[in-house]
């Protein structure tokens, strides 16, 4: 009986030390998850990269100074459930954070977005050149033709010319050139189809293609929004009639890098394929990359009966029904 009762205060003291134990690891672990680590420097960038299991962040966090351990941070990840909802990304810390407030933030993903803007009247060229050069990119196309590229985005298209819709894309660190150009084209081919959907009715061009080429031509041709459906209008009534759209921009971008930025009359009189002072109808394929307002103009030109316009060196255009007030305009606004 004494041995039992010795044996039943050994348990208890046993049990006492073990609950006193598992109350001193729940108060040291609840002081060390929201005890602030100190940055090494702010604002503080890090990256969590793509593919990453929880034990490679966590060592990865530790080798950039942002916890103290990486087992505490494991087991708290997996305490709370959130051992696999860290999302990978770019981040900046712009104050110290404890291992919960930093496994929050990971959570959330309020990464930092890096940006590239594509230009409108950008060439597929100058597009090109903007991804390779950007820091923040992964250059999968790098040595790749245009071919190849087409056919990694899913385009059925011939050629890349003008395929990639200008605005500015938003992306984490490290991702694919490849995934950029994806969203680029298929933004652009969403605004073809609604464009294509609510054209005027009677229009000239057999195809959303078509009107993606007459787009680039009105990007390349003005600056100015307002003269957009003016311009569309003076080529939509060219093409109508059978007329040579006889547009400057297209002659320069058949002569490529030979252009020296002085377009001669011997320029206009050498047949190429995208000269249109010597070829009818549309060129093969766009100039440039048209912006939403050129897209719009080329779809809904607008109402009427000018054939000519002249640039009159200010941004604007000046419009004329017939020749012989053309080349007055001509004389006015660019031979003097």
């Amino acid at each position: 009986m004494w041995v039992l009762k010795r044996l039943s205060r050994k348990l208890k003291l046993l049990f006492l030390s073990i609950f006193i134990g598992i109350i001193f690891f729940i108060g040291w672990f609840y002081y060390l998850a929201n005890t602030a680590t100190q940055l090494p420097f702010i604002p503080y960038e890090f990256s969590i990269e793509s593919g990453s299991n929880l034990k490679d962040i966590s060592n990865q966090l530790v080798a950039d100074h942002l916890l103290p351990n990486a087992w505490s941070f494991i087991l708290l990840s997996k305490m709370l459930g959130y051992e696999s909802l860290i999302k990978a990304g770019e981040y900046v810390l712009i104050e110290d954070a404890s291992p919960l407030q930093l496994l929050e933030y990971l959570v959330k993903g309020d990464i930092r977005q890096n940006e590239i803007r594509f230009i409108e009247g950008w060439t597929f060229s100058e597009l090109r050149k903007a991804l390779d050069e950007h820091p923040a990119i992964r250059h999968d196309t790098l040595n790749l033709g245009e071919q190849e590229i087409l056919q990694l985005i899913g385009a059925s298209e011939l050629k890349a010319e003008g395929l990639f819709f200008p605005d500015t894309y938003f992306f984490p660190r490290n991702s694919s050139d490849v995934s950029i150009l994806k969203r680029a084209y298929h933004t652009m081919q969403n605004h073809l189809k609604i464009a294509w959907s609510s054209r005027k009715e009677s229009l000239p061009l057999k195809s959303e293609y078509e009107g993606l080429i007459l787009a680039s031509i009105i990007e390349k041709e003005t600056g100015k929004k307002s003269d957009r459906s003016m311009i569309a209008g003076v080529l939509i009534n060219r093409l109508r009639l059978g007329m040579k759209l006889q547009v400057d921009p297209t002659v320069i971008y058949g002569i490529g890098q030979d252009f020296d930025g002085n377009l001669r009359k011997q320029d206009l009189l050498t047949d190429q394929e995208y000269n249109t002072y010597m070829r009818s109808g549309l060129p093969p394929s766009p100039i440039a990359m048209p912006g939403l307002a050129s897209i719009q103009a080329a779809f809904n030109p607008a109402e009427t009966d000018a054939l000519y316009f002249v640039a009159k060196g200010n941004g604007e255009s000046h419009f004329s029904t017939n020749l012989k007030d053309h080349n007055r305009a001509v004389h006015k606004y660019q031979k003097q």
